[in-house]
């Protein structure tokens, strides 16, 4: 039997952003990330919980949009393993040496069958921790990447995919109404809800949002309060509220850039290799809002584009093939 890749988690991704200095003032004077390291064109970024050298990059770039998304694996049989299971689909893929990205050892870098540029590493340099160090606590207290969701015009290939070749499991899942069609999979290789969010959504391949780990609710309210006070709620999108599913507080940010990012805190441990995934009716008003509230309609049409790794430059999308706002949000618009 072919051995499946041992993927860790969700490991971290990157952001373009037009204007560095703006987004590291943003991200890290306002938000609470921990820089890393500097270069001409980028910045490395980590959350407080972080013992790896980055979860976030922001990268100097002509439009916004992201870079690529990385998973951590086990070790470099996990890239050759990769490597031969990508490549009769695979759009692009190179092997690249070590620090050819910041504190990354050698890494796998794909464009796979659905045009999502991703990336593999396995080894990450070490930096120092910042969990008890509660004096550079700030903004909205960011501990790690948690998860990343990606918008696809059919849910059941890209989740066939994930869980039957490289191993995830799946928490919870949306179905429509007469349960013929997916319309979201929660996937995880780390014990938590998950790591990939699986959206029909609005072009492909696009990304939704990346979500970062806030340390709690108060350090979210606390946040929100700090926006506020400084002219910069207009930055909120959506929330706080808490998620039906994964029962998760979040709260969902834009940046400068209009590139889309979660708070998130206080989902569930699951160890269970037996785990049924909970499943969701797409009708169920408290699905995406345990107490209800609607979600604007920016949330549901707009996301992220992504880089080809060949030539740097956004990957045109695919129109949209189903409709992204379930009927029950249509109520007032009658």
């Amino acid at each position: 039997m072919n051995r499946i890749p041992q993927i860790i988690r969700t490991a971290h991704l990157e952001y373009r952003v037009t204007n560095l200095a703006q987004a590291r003032e943003y991200y890290v004077d306002t938000l609470g990330f921990v820089e890393t390291e500097a270069t001409s064109d980028a910045l490395y970024l980590r959350g407080l919980e972080d013992r790896n050298h980055h979860c976030l990059i922001l990268r100097q770039a002509d439009t916004p949009g992201i870079g690529h998304v990385a998973f951590q694996v086990y070790g470099p049989e996990d890239l050759a393993l990769l490597e031969t299971l990508y490549r009769p689909s695979a759009q692009f893929m190179e092997r690249v040496p070590a620090n050819t990205e910041r504190g990354l050892g050698e890494a796998l870098r794909i464009q796979d069958q659905w045009g999502f540029p991703l990336e593999f590493f396995w080894k990450n340099a070490k930096v120092a921790w910042q969990l008890q160090r509660y004096q550079n606590y700030h903004g909205f207290d960011v501990m790690r990447l948690d998860h990343v969701s990606l918008l696809l015009p059919s849910i059941d290939p890209a989740y066939r995919w994930y869980t039957e070749q490289l191993g995830f499991g799946c928490s919870e899942m949306t179905v429509t109404a007469d349960k013929s069609t997916k319309w979201g999979a929660w996937l995880h290789r780390k014990q938590t809800s998950h790591d990939l969010a699986l959206q029909i959504g609005v072009g492909s391949p696009m990304v939704h949002h990346a979500s970062f780990i806030s340390g709690s609710v108060p350090s979210l309210l606390r946040g929100l309060d700090v926006l506020g006070a400084q002219g910069d709620h207009r930055f909120i999108e959506r929330g706080p509220g808490r998620h039906g599913t994964t029962n998760a507080f979040f709260l969902y940010l834009r940046d400068p850039d209009g590139n889309r990012l979660e708070l998130f805190t206080g989902d569930y441990l699951l160890t269970d290799p037996d785990w049924d995934p909970i499943v969701w009716n797409l009708e169920d008003e408290q699905r995406q809002t345990f107490w209800g509230a609607d979600a604007p309609d920016s949330w549901f049409n707009e996301a992220m584009g992504v880089a080809n790794w060949a030539t740097g430059q956004i990957v045109p999308t695919t129109a949209p093939t189903v409709q992204t706002r379930p009927t029950y949000l249509n109520r007032n618009n009658d």
